[in-house]
């Protein structure tokens, strides 16, 4: 079970950095983000993806949808709704997720429930606008409790170029692991979507480092 613990919270440290968070949706909108990471270890490629989707609802509820998947191995499925918690103006904003779905390790499927606490706030810098999203989520795969602190650091300005960073931790069953993932976004041809490319190290992986790309539309 320890095992299986520590591999499920190894596929989760693989979503996509800063799409969920304290901001809604705006009402009638929607969000999508398809990712892939890609490795080499032993003179093979691997590959993780992830697919998610988010809608805005209402002024304040926003639905959504995650898939994640380590082919082969683990992944999950998810099916989300977000809402306001508070809004303390430039001091930043507070929003809560429930989301339900099922997690499979291998051909084993049971259900999953996550609890997410967000923060988020615009940044000032000398570099230009920036944000902050702090995200601690409490996951439950086969009624053992899995617990997430993730921090993204990014820059939105009128640049087509600016950095990400992003910082995923999770413990599961006493084991704590990290996934470390600079990078950068990327604003397609007509400003209609952005591309993330970036490089991901894991704790429990030393010896590899991950590409990971990405594409984010809004619609």
């Amino acid at each position: 079970m320890r095992r299986i613990l520590i591999a499920l919270a190894l596929v989760w440290l693989t979503a996509v950095p800063a799409l969920a968070g304290a901001w809604l949706r705006e009402h009638g909108t929607g969000f999508t983000a398809a990712t892939a990471t890609l490795r080499r270890p032993q003179d093979r490629l691997e590959y993780e993806s992830s697919v998610y989707t988010e809608w805005g609802l209402t002024p304040r509820v926003t639905l959504g949808f995650d898939v994640n998947e380590r082919a082969g191995i683990a992944g999950h499925v998810l099916v989300f709704a977000r809402y306001p918690l508070w809004n303390l103006g430039r001091n930043g904003r507070f929003a809560t997720e429930l989301a339900v779905g099922a997690s499979h390790w291998q051909a084993d499927w049971t259900p999953m429930q996550k609890f997410t606490l967000s923060y988020g706030r615009n940044l000032a810098t000398r570099w230009g606008d920036g944000w902050l999203a702090v995200d601690g989520a409490l996951e439950y795969r086969s009624g053992q409790p899995i617990g997430k602190l993730d921090v993204t650091l990014g820059l939105a300005t009128a640049r087509r170029v600016d950095p990400i960073l992003s910082v995923e931790t999770s413990q599961a069953d006493g084991a704590f692991f990290w996934t470390l993932t600079p990078g950068i976004t990327v604003e397609a041809p007509g400003g209609k979507a952005i591309w993330l490319i970036g490089l991901e190290r894991k704790s429990a992986l030393p010896d590899q480092i991950g590409l990971k790309i990405g594409l984010w539309k809004a619609f």
